[in-house]
């Protein structure tokens, strides 16, 4: 009989470890096949996902002897928790464990898009040598506008300072008076949008938070402002974003999430999009940071099935 069930990418140190105690069942492509999937977690106690694997509905009523899901990540909107708290099954979440890899993706493609070198691969190929054309700008001295001031945001501030960048943000749950607030300027969010060089979006997929950054939002924006999102893609409107590129109503953008994922049909929308970045889900996922997330659930996969948690 199967213990546990591992839907997605793990690392294996990680997997050996639950291995050592349980009986394992690990496809990094289980996700993608429903009925196998169901099959597998109708009987067993533990489950551990990543963002693709849905646990909700059908998947997790017919999963009867669940008592804990393990997240290898932070996220949690792919996750049923009133469902979960209702049949007291315990989630997991790897808070803090990838938040540098995050930190460092949002700092390194703001410094991307405002160098502009880095897209010069097909005029270079072509024999041309656009050297003045390319003249970008330093990230010293910039402001970073974070929409969203959670513990990631905050990392991201305290990186960006050291580069001489300015930090502002907007987040309407944290009080007034939080200490965080004492090197950062807390803004209202048109403020922020409005004068802001490189915005970071850091809010979680809510319904206060869907299409929060739409076509009103970029019409605040300063023209040669860069935008990165590296938490949810359903926060921002995509074909409004795609507008605000083509129109030069936004310097550039990198997007790591999207409201469908994979692209699939999607992926028209954002073809032939200048200065725009697109990578799949993975501002959190470097060797170092699947190491620490991986080992982190383990652990508290292990804790909960052993009544320690």
């Amino acid at each position: 009989m199967t213990d546990i069930v591992i839907t997605e990418f793990m690392d294996e140190a990680a997997v050996a470890a639950l291995k050592a105690r349980y009986t394992v069942h690990h496809d990094p492509e289980l996700f993608g096949k429903p009925e196998e999937l169901a099959a597998l977690v109708a009987d067993v106690p533990a489950l551990i996902v990543r963002n693709q694997t849905q646990v909700r509905g059908a998947l997790l009523s017919g999963a009867k002897r669940l008592k804990v899901v393990g997240r290898l990540g932070v996220g949690l909107d792919n996750i049923d928790m009133e469902a979960c708290a209702a049949r007291e099954i315990k989630v997991f979440p790897a808070t803090g464990a990838n938040s540098l890899s995050v930190v460092e993706y949002v700092i390194c493609s703001a410094m991307v898009l405002l160098r502009g070198a880095y897209f010069a691969n097909a005029a270079m190929l072509a024999g041309e040598f656009p050297k003045t054309k390319l003249i970008g700008r330093e990230i010293a001295g910039k402001r970073l506008g974070l929409v969203g001031f959670g513990s990631i945001a905050r990392d991201a501030a305290q990186h960006a300072r050291v580069l001489g960048m300015s930090i502002a943000a907007y987040d309407p749950y944290v009080p007034a008076d939080d200490p965080a607030w004492q090197t950062v300027e807390r803004l209202e969010l048109d403020a922020l949008l409005s004068t802001s060089d490189v915005i970071s979006i850091h809010l979680p997929l809510t319904p206060d938070t869907k299409g929060l950054i739409g076509a009103k939002a970029f019409a605040r924006m300063k023209p040669d402002a860069v935008l990165v999102n590296a938490a949810r893609g359903g926060v921002m409107d995509e074909a409004a974003l795609v507008a605000a590129l083509k129109g030069g109503k936004l310097a550039g953008a990198a997007l790591d999430v999207f409201e469908e994922e994979p692209l699939r049909g999607g992926a028209k929308l954002f073809a032939g999009t200048p200065n725009l970045i697109l990578t799949p889900h993975i501002a959190g996922n470097t060797v170092e940071s699947n190491g620490r997330v991986s080992g982190l659930v383990a652990e508290r996969v292990i804790a909960a099935l052993e009544g320690r948690s």
